[in-house]
């Protein structure tokens, strides 16, 4: 019994010292493990690179993936990593800058902080125009490509609306992958709730009769001018003959009725032409919008300014002559327009 005691004495010292050697082993591991995650990927001489990370994969496969581009050393202290803290990555496309450590990109994948892309919608465009854009943009999944307007506009939950001009001309972000309907869909609700808050805010003796109205009107401001400070005063000119039954007659309406037959050349024939969207053989609003109307424009529809003016006339600057009577407004069509022709 004693000779047990004698020996259980003397091996707990090496019991002891062993554990303290794994114990420093562990902590000096976990230190290099620690500067390796927290060391920049890339010096900060290096450009940025971009990594994609399909769906299903898993930090193990990044890690391969990073050694075969050259970006990582001693993969074994990764894999402990990996193993200790089970880092949970989303799929996508992210960026890594010079600078960056491991951790900061994991951190990025498991928040899924992707590169995000701008697209931006063009004040003045149509819709075909805009799907136009959305169809060339290689970054996007074509959804709707094969799609005509009315279907995208009731797949939208609008299935008795026009489609165009119902999409806010802004710039929208996506990331790499998503698809043409969402940012669609986010452009249609942004411009639904623009036009709701400009109705709510309207002139109350406007001769429109809802916010389809209001949105025709905007676009027909939004083609006539690009000058800010006169789209008010246009919405008056329009706003003003609206209420007195007189012809709009703006030419942006008959270039739109005419669609693909326009050629660049509007003819004193294309005006007498009727269709729809004829506004000088036509009493009244168009159908339609002809192109997707700012925030800017919807506001002058809602709030035209005040005033007498019954025409105008651009000068050639892009921007315009008002007048209050044909008099006036022939004597400024000699002057800018067919001053301009001779």
């Amino acid at each position: 019994m004693g000779e047990a005691m004698r020996l259980s004495l003397l091996t707990k010292p090496s019991v002891r010292w062993v554990g303290m050697t794994c114990l420093v082993i562990m902590l000096a591991l976990a230190l290099v493990v620690a500067r390796a995650v927290s060391a920049p990927i890339l010096t900060q001489h290096e450009h940025q690179m971009v990594i994609q990370v399909p769906r299903g994969a898993t930090f193990k496969s990044l890690i391969r993936e990073l050694e075969w581009l050259g970006l990582l050393r001693g993969s074994v202290y990764w894999r402990i990593f990996g193993r200790v803290s089970n880092p949970i990555i989303q799929a996508g496309e992210y960026q890594i800058k010079p600078g960056d450590s491991m951790r900061a990109m994991l951190d990025r994948m498991r928040r899924g902080d992707q590169i995000q892309y701008p697209m931006t919608i063009v004040e003045g465009w149509t819709l075909g125009e805009l799907r136009q854009a959305l169809s060339d943009n290689p970054r996007l999944s074509h959804e709707t490509r094969s799609w005509s307007d009315n279907r995208l506009i009731a797949e939208l939950g609008c299935r008795d609306c026009f489609a165009e001009g119902r999409f806010l001309p802004e710039t929208y972000l996506h990331v790499r992958g998503d698809s043409d309907f969402s940012v669609l869909e986010r452009a249609y609700q942004a411009m639904s709730d623009v036009l709701s808050e400009a109705w709510g805010m309207r002139r109350d003796t406007l001769p429109l009769n809802g916010q389809d109205d209001l949105l025709i009107l905007a676009s027909l401001i939004e083609k006539e001018t690009a000058v800010p400070s006169e789209r008010e005063t246009i919405a008056g000119v329009f706003v003003r003959r609206l209420e007195a039954d007189m012809r709009l007659q703006t030419d942006p309406t008959v270039i739109y009725g005419m669609g693909p037959r326009f050629n660049g050349n509007l003819t004193r024939a294309d005006l007498r032409a009727d269709h729809p969207w004829n506004t000088y053989t036509r009493r009244g609003l168009p159908p339609t919008p002809i192109a997707l109307p700012g925030q800017a424009a919807i506001q002058a529809a809602a709030n035209p300014a005040d005033g007498t003016a019954l025409y105008f006339v651009a000068r050639g600057d892009g921007s315009h002559v008002f007048s209050d009577t044909l008099s006036e407004h022939n004597q400024a069509v000699n002057k800018y327009i067919r001053g301009r022709e001779q």
